[in-house]
């Protein structure tokens, strides 16, 4: 049976339906969740973590992987993966941000993301 990999700090549980029913028709979710990547690391650091879970991704030979987190392991897996063939998505959505004053007289703005569609990088 064939996968879509969500490798982001997004559990699949937590999304809208829209999403979950767009991946599924690359196949079954799988969360691979998205690592921490500690300010203080060097390029090449980066770039071993990529490859270790590029190991781990292209050892289950996804349909299709999602890939959104930190921009520099990002970039490094998303050229790995496409280098081995694998389709690798971002997910795009539309941001819809509403304002109000609390009680304190301070205006909140709060957002919520609505998502549209996948896009292959």
């Amino acid at each position: 049976m064939h996968e879509f990999i969500n490798h982001t700090n997004h559990p699949s549980a937590r999304w809208e339906e829209v999403q979950r029913r767009a991946a599924e028709e690359y196949g079954t979710i799988m969360d691979i969740p998205f690592p921490q990547i500690p300010a203080d690391w060097d390029e090449d650091a980066v770039r071993r973590l990529a490859e270790e879970n590029a190991r781990v991704i292209l050892a289950r030979s996804p349909a299709a992987v999602l890939v959104q987190g930190e921009f520099t392991y990002t970039y490094a897996l998303i050229n790995l993966l496409k280098a081995a063939g694998t389709p690798v998505l971002s997910a795009c959505s539309e941001r819809h941000v509403s304002e109000r004053v609390n009680e304190a007289g301070e205006t909140v703005r709060e957002s919520r993301f609505a998502f549209c569609r996948f896009r292959a990088y």
